[in-house]
């Protein structure tokens, strides 16, 4: 499952990729939604479009498949039930920051190789945060695999190789130059995240 327009095809199936006018978490306007969660409760999809993460990482050697809440924690499962290796789930701190870290008696031993999986790639924010968690327990980050780069490739992670399965150029304008508020298109706003 590793062809572009395959998983554009399952996307759009699952309506994990909407087409509309959509308010972003950012506050800016898009005529494009991700809603992964449209995928992630269908097992036999997710299933599918996992594959394309055992396709690409499966012969460097992992030893541990780890994910960011929310959605990544779902990959990483079944990334790893298809690798036969265990999965590890990164949370957020409970002590109120922004840090994540591996908790439930999740122990990651030095030198462990590990491959990192998320959903949605917009700011990089919680894979950056897992990298952070992974680094302080001195794992070692074979890669980093997406299920969509948002970001039309800007986002970077250094020198961990970062593999999305898909990518997508989503266009977002500012409210003042929305083309759809101008042409008088309903706005929705989808998700839960809070707009900045």
């Amino acid at each position: 499952m590793t062809n572009n327009a395959q998983l554009v095809r399952v996307f759009e199936e699952t309506g994990a990729l909407m087409s509309g006018h959509f308010l972003l978490a950012s506050g800016k306007h898009s005529d494009q939604y991700l809603e992964k969660f449209n995928l992630l409760r269908r097992p036999n999809d997710t299933e599918i479009v996992c594959h394309g993460f055992v396709e690409r990482f499966g012969g460097d050697h992992i030893e541990l498949v780890a994910g960011p809440t929310t959605g990544g924690i779902l990959l990483a499962f079944e990334v790893a039930r298809q690798m036969g290796l265990p999965a590890a789930y990164a949370e957020r701190s409970g002590d109120g920051s922004n840090a994540r870290e591996f908790r439930r008696n999740t122990t990651i031993e030095p030198g462990t190789r590990v491959l990192l999986v998320d959903d949605i790639l917009t700011t990089g924010g919680s894979v950056r945060e897992t990298i952070i968690a992974l680094e302080r327990a001195r794992a070692e980050i074979t890669g980093i695999g997406v299920l969509a780069d948002r970001s039309n490739g800007r986002v970077q992670f250094g020198s961990y190789p970062l593999h999305a399965l898909l990518s997508l150029d989503v266009q977002a304008w500012e409210p003042t130059e929305c083309p759809l508020c101008a042409n008088g298109v309903p706005l929705v706003k989808p998700g839960t995240t809070k707009v900045a």
